[in-house]
């Protein structure tokens, strides 16, 4: 167990009640994590509200892919999420769109929208480049992104920005921006800056033993890369906080949250993913990657 996480902390409290208060046996159980094979609106509506710090998840869309024939309510989803996210947290929707007749659906926009109806704010639309694309197109640019809203109960109460080497910023008199009363004003870049906050375009590799090495991971029809779901863990919450995906399919949230040191709680309706979430779980160490991310941040001067 990491050293900042100990035994009596009052977070370990906090996710028994939340598994006291939901009347279904526990698929698969941990100290610091649950798992669920259910329907996420058979689990939702059970968890306290205001108990779960982080929600990532990416949920079936357009019917892109054929996740053995389930469904699930996007409206009452959401508005769980929202019941039961803290005040201060964040949900991570994954999401892209399908074309149809040759108009790309919109739904992503359409589901972002029902999220602020709800309640949350949109607090940052980021986007999830791929280093590869699926299908050729023959009359517009290749698609190679998918959106990653990330919306808030109120205003974020946790960042921990990722750093990258910054690339050259300098004051110089083309450095400027455009003031309401249209004159520009010079921008001011510490010179000698070695770091930076990333950007909100993130690049993956995507396909075989390089969206995860875990190569039962790949019995599911659609898989996020590991590193999407560590960043954003890392980004918003902190070590002992409860995650949780409610559509979790073959758990990679799930692995990434428990090697980063946070509890989980995971539902996923098909037994069959279940399974392999349950594989890829016990293969690792509740915290084993708690030291490596912050000797790397620290290395970035974050």
């Amino acid at each position: 167990m990491p050293e900042e996480i100990k035994e009596d902390n009052p977070y370990y409290d906090k996710l028994d009640k939340i598994i006291n208060s939901i009347d279904v046996e526990p698929y698969y159980r941990e100290k610091e994590g649950v798992l669920y094979c259910a329907d996420c609106m058979d689990i939702l509506p059970k968890i306290p509200e205001k108990s779960i710090d982080l929600t990532i998840t990416s949920p079936p869309y357009d019917d892109l892919r054929d996740y053995e024939g389930y469904t699930f309510n996007f409206n009452e989803t959401v508005k769980q999420l929202y019941r039961t996210i803290v005040i201060g947290g964040e949900v991570v929707w994954v999401v892209g769109d399908k074309t149809i007749n040759g108009s790309e659906s919109g739904n992503s926009f359409k589901q972002a929208l029902y999220f602020k109806e709800v309640g949350f704010n949109l607090h940052d639309t980021m986007v999830y480049q791929k280093d590869t694309i699926p299908f050729p197109e023959v009359n517009r640019y290749e698609q190679a992104f998918e959106y990653m809203f990330v919306f808030s109960k109120g205003k974020p109460s946790t960042f921990n920005p990722m750093k990258i080497k910054t690339k050259g910023y300098k004051p110089s008199k083309s450095s400027t921006t455009r003031q309401k009363d249209g004159t520009t004003t010079r921008l001011k870049y510490k010179q000698g800056k070695r770091f930076r906050k990333r950007f909100n375009i993130w690049s993956y590799a995507v396909g075989y033993q390089k969206t995860t090495k875990d190569k039962i991971a790949f019995k599911h029809p659609a898989i996020f890369p590991e590193q999407l779901a560590y960043d954003h863990i890392y980004s918003w919450s902190n070590e002992g906080d409860i995650v949780s995906d409610p559509l979790c399919g073959r758990g990679t949230s799930l692995k990434m949250a428990k090697k980063l040191g946070r509890q989980w709680i995971g539902i996923e309706i098909s037994q069959k993913y279940c399974d392999i979430a349950v594989k890829r779980l016990k293969k690792y160490k509740f915290g084993c990657s708690l030291q490596d991310s912050k000797m790397e941040q620290e290395k970035l001067g974050a």
